[in-house]
């Protein structure tokens, strides 16, 4: 599987947003099936040490969601971000076929959001990106696309499991959007 759904949840929604967790799930978005799950917790101050700058307006949202969600800040078992990044570096090496930059498409729910947090998380911890920049997706752009045909699953579908928590949504992005594109895929001929 080459299509890998990210989800983070962070303290912002800028660019230098501190990441509080990542989570990623392969998928085939023709078949709806998925693969490899990854998790982790950043420890957003040590991604603040590194220039990350929380939002205001992001913490007061925070503290309006649900305690499971905010739990998940604060959870000892987080990891520094460098430490995280690395993990998701190794998971996609270790999960993603057939591997190799070119064939690796990466879902971020937002054209400004996750990937491009994600960007700027790797340049302060000096590691490159193990996706080329023109292979992001964007999950919004789908949606759009699917209430263009009078099709709303982001939120008709059961969300299963706890909202705002990277994983969890990272899984319900990729049921949503697995079946907006195949009904815009539908008896479609590929173009070759």
């Amino acid at each position: 599987m080459n299509h890998l759904m990210i989800d983070l949840e962070t303290l912002g929604t800028d660019s230098t947003a501190p990441i509080a967790s990542i989570g990623a799930v392969f998928f085939e978005p023709s078949t709806g099936c998925t693969g490899g799950r990854f998790y982790v917790r950043v420890d957003f101050a040590s991604d603040m040490a590194l220039g990350a700058k929380p939002d205001g307006y992001a913490m007061k949202w925070w503290l309006k969601q649900s305690s499971e969600a905010r739990a998940e800040l604060v959870n000892d078992e987080a990891l520094p971000v460098g430490r995280a990044l690395s993990q998701l570096c190794q998971f996609i090496k270790d999960n993603q076929q057939p591997a190799g930059k070119k064939h690796l498409r990466v879902w971020g729910n937002g054209a400004s959001f996750d990937c491009v947090i994600l960007r700027a998380a790797y340049a302060r911890v000096g590691i490159t990106p193990p996706w080329d920049w023109w292979r992001d997706l964007d999950v919004r752009t789908v949606v759009e696309m699917g209430r263009g045909l009078g099709y709303d699953q982001k939120y008709n579908l059961i969300f299963k499991g706890v909202q705002h928590t990277a994983l969890d949504d990272a899984l319900h992005q990729v049921a949503y959007v697995s079946e907006i594109w195949q009904r815009l895929t539908a008896d479609k001929e590929p173009i070759l």
